[in-house]
């Protein structure tokens, strides 16, 4: 790690002041680049099937509204993260489990073209040891998860299917209740888990996959809780303490979770009320494509972009709305329980975050707050590490 310390000396040296920042001194800087810094939750993998966008170069966030690229990852020090592969819900039915199915293995491939292309830049990852080996080998981490179960119908064997290809984490639901849970903010139709759904924990349990309770019902967690014979984590959930939305979960939850040896990984989503406007959509629908549009379609799409948000902004959650809400969290569960799940490219970011180059900004306040510098290592990375290990130990012993 010598040479990373002296390549980040490097880059603090040379790095213009704009580009700099201001609350970031270089002994943070250097201090950042030695941690193992994960993230739980990258929805990025929607931008490898979109024409023109490219992996290994550099976006901008005001342009493109993405937030992740190796460049940036480079820049803010993200060794690497949970790349998710997500399905939008719709019928369950069988035509319905069968156009997800075939959508959620078409994400995957899409992982797996971007591991390709970027061989000697990334690597796929499955457990620690190997995440470990990849690092000191210069590349960037690559695990693999599934938001929402639905693509998996009724048929458990998918997930064989979804761990062969790398997947070693999921989560069983998403907004809207489906066969195997009720969602935070769906219906509630099995008061938590569904017969099915409690098969589906003891699948996860036999394969070493992480379960994911973000996005699950109060009650649904409950029963993962109960039922998982390895922690659980909720990969991009927040304190409900600091903005009340079923998403986030309450103060006794949190305090469950972290008895039953789990992580929450803190989002930057559920922090204020967003703008979810058609208006807004068809915006971010343009900036997906902004690689196919010409010089003064790029610039009219700034132009009606700085006008809405005069009008009605995505965001106004600061980096200190998002300091509070990690601070409120490792205070009341503790530093071995508290990890980053951003939910970067899938709505997440704040002002003064907008995207994941900005990340030293969090180990420098987190100094700034006095945690010891044990405690920040396992708040960036360690935390999810040890819990790889667990649910592998877990899946081992049957």
């Amino acid at each position: 790690m010598r040479a990373a310390f002296l390549f980040a000396l490097a880059l603090v040296m040379i790095a213009p002041a704009s580009a700099q920042n201001s609350d970031v001194t270089a002994e943070d800087r250097l201090f950042h680049e030695e941690l193992l810094v994960l993230d739980t939750h990258l929805d990025t993998p929607e931008r490898f099937d979109v024409a023109g966008w490219e992996f290994g170069e550099r976006h901008l966030y005001a342009h493109d509204n993405s937030q992740v690229d190796l460049p940036r990852m480079e820049a803010g020090g993200l060794d690497g993260g949970f790349f998710v592969i997500y399905t939008q819900q719709g019928a369950l039915t069988p035509a319905g489990y069968a156009v997800a199915r075939d959508a959620a293995l078409g994400r995957a491939m899409a992982i797996h073209r971007m591991l390709g292309a970027q061989r000697d830049r990334v690597a796929l990852v499955t457990d620690a040891d190997q995440a470990e080996r990849a690092r000191q080998r210069g590349r960037r981490l690559a695990f693999i998860s599934v938001e929402n179960s639905w693509p998996l119908g009724e048929d458990l064997t998918l997930l064989r299917t979804f761990h062969d290809l790398g997947v070693r984490m999921a989560g069983p639901v998403h907004f809207r209740t489906n066969q195997f849970a009720d969602s935070a903010t769906g219906e509630t139709r099995f008061r938590g888990l569904s017969p099915l759904g409690r098969q589906w924990v003891a699948e996860m349990n036999r394969l070493g996959m992480i379960i994911d309770v973000s996005h699950s019902s109060d009650a649904a967690f409950d029963q993962m809780l109960q039922l998982s014979r390895a922690p659980v984590i909720a990969s991009h959930s927040g304190p409900r303490a600091i903005f009340a939305h079923p998403r986030n979960l309450d103060d006794g939850r949190m305090r469950a979770l972290a008895r039953a040896g789990g992580v929450m990984f803190v989002n930057s989503v559920y922090l204020v009320q967003h703008d979810n406007s058609d208006e807004r959509d068809a915006l971010t629908e343009r900036q997906r494509h902004w690689g196919d549009l010409d010089p003064a379609q790029r610039r009219q799409l700034l132009a009606d972009l700085a006008a809405h948000n005069r009008v009605r902004p995505y965001t106004n959650a600061t980096f200190e709305d998002f300091m509070r809400s990690l601070l409120y969290a490792v205070r009341l569960m503790g530093p071995d329980h508290v990890g980053l799940g951003a939910d970067w490219d899938g709505g997440g970011g704040v002002i003064g975050m907008e995207d994941v180059s900005q990340l030293p900004r969090i180990t420098a306040r987190l100094r700034r707050e006095g945690i010891p510098d044990a405690d920040i290592a396992k708040i960036m990375g360690g935390n999810l590490m040890r819990v790889l290990r667990q649910v592998q130990v877990a899946a081992d012993r049957g």
